[in-house]
């Protein structure tokens, strides 16, 4: 999936104001300076795109290097290849999204789009997401927590009720998780989560509620956040819940904004505001939200990195809100190299 943002990405970015230096990143881990053509990284088939050996130059981002990349060849050694500027992370999941390469970036002394170390590990471990924002006055649903060498004895899941959907309490992109309508089903549902996470996530499913998305930006050289209209999301119906597929294969129609009250996706803008703000999110983030039939606004989830292709919904949520693709990315650059000169 990160591949198919960073795709988009390249297309739209304005390059007469941007020298763009692509760097992939393998599974196994190796950086490597590729040729930027945005066709090598589109869905063909339904299967994703990625980066293999091959593709590129190896390079690497040393600690303290003061945003100097180094090009890694066997027969020569090392050498300095290029000065970068900022780094636009499109990476979602572990790694990306979990304060991993943030840390690095900070080490390597280079600026950055999105958000920080604390903020992108708070809010990839839904546990924490959750306590944080309740913390904060704001609406979470219900959960159960399993940790490493906790068992289903150690935890009251009938205080749930059914169905419920089981999930790693950090990872991205629904990868992992399972619905669950049968107490008997639990124990598989788990077990699949901790393929991904030893820490498991069991949630309360909502009865009858609308899936709400919406765009929250940093605000313009230190102002407050600012959020875009919001996206209702309708998934296709041959998906009973928003699943990988849903989100990536099979394009969901988006309602911008929802057909709900204006004091209702007024509520929507605010409380992404402030989940934003209760997470010391930067740059970019989308508040997932569930609203009930009852019209409360229950938050669900924040993503650091959300899809970011131009079909995805955060940069769709921010076109109808007057911020084009390429004006969108723009931004997040300026606003990350502001904050490198405000704070040096």
């Amino acid at each position: 999936m990160s591949a198919v943002s960073a795709g988009s990405v390249l297309s739209a970015i304005d390059s007469d104001e941007f020298e763009v230096v692509p760097v992939g990143i393998t599974r196994q881990g190796r950086w490597l300076l590729t040729d930027g053509d945005p066709s090598e990284l589109a869905i063909r088939g339904r299967q994703f795109p990625e980066i293999t050996d091959g593709a590129g130059t190896e390079v690497a981002l040393p600690a303290g290097s003061g945003g100097r990349i180094v090009a890694l060849d066997p027969a020569q050694g090392a050498a300095a290849l290029a000065d970068v500027d900022v780094v636009l992370p499109v990476l979602h999941g572990a790694y990306g999204e979990d304060g991993t390469i943030q840390g690095l970036l900070e080490m390597a002394g280079l600026p950055y789009v999105g958000a920080g170390v604390f903020a992108s590990a708070a809010c990839m471990d839904k546990e924490f997401t959750k306590k944080l924002l309740a913390a904060d006055g704001l609406r979470v649903g219900e959960y159960a927590v399993l940790r490493a060498g906790q068992s289903l004895a150690d935890a009251d899941m009938d205080r749930l009720g059914l169905p419920v959907f089981v999930k790693p309490s950090r990872a991205g992109s629904s990868v992992g998780i399972t619905r669950v309508d049968d107490w008997a089903q639990l124990p598989a549902a788990i077990a699949t989560a901790r393929e991904i996470d030893s820490k498991v996530l069991v949630e309360a499913a909502f009865t009858g509620v609308r899936e709400v998305e919406c765009g929250v930006l940093e605000g313009e050289y230190g102002g407050e956040p600012e959020a875009s209209l919001p996206a209702e999301v309708h998934i296709d119906s041959r998906h009973s819940w928003y699943d990988l597929e849903a989100k990536y294969l099979d394009e969901p129609e988006l309602d911008i904004p929802p057909r709900l009250p204006e004091h209702v996706i007024d509520e929507v803008r605010r409380t992404a505001c402030r989940a934003f703000t209760a997470l010391d999110c930067a740059g970019l983030a989308r508040v997932d939200f569930f609203v009930t039939p009852e019209l409360d606004v229950v938050v669900n989830e924040i993503n650091t990195m959300p899809g970011f292709t131009a079909a995805s919904a955060f940069p769709k949520m921010w076109a109808r809100s007057g911020l084009d693709y390429p004006k969108l990315i723009s931004r997040l650059i300026r606003t990350a190299l502001h904050r490198r000169a405000e704070h040096g």
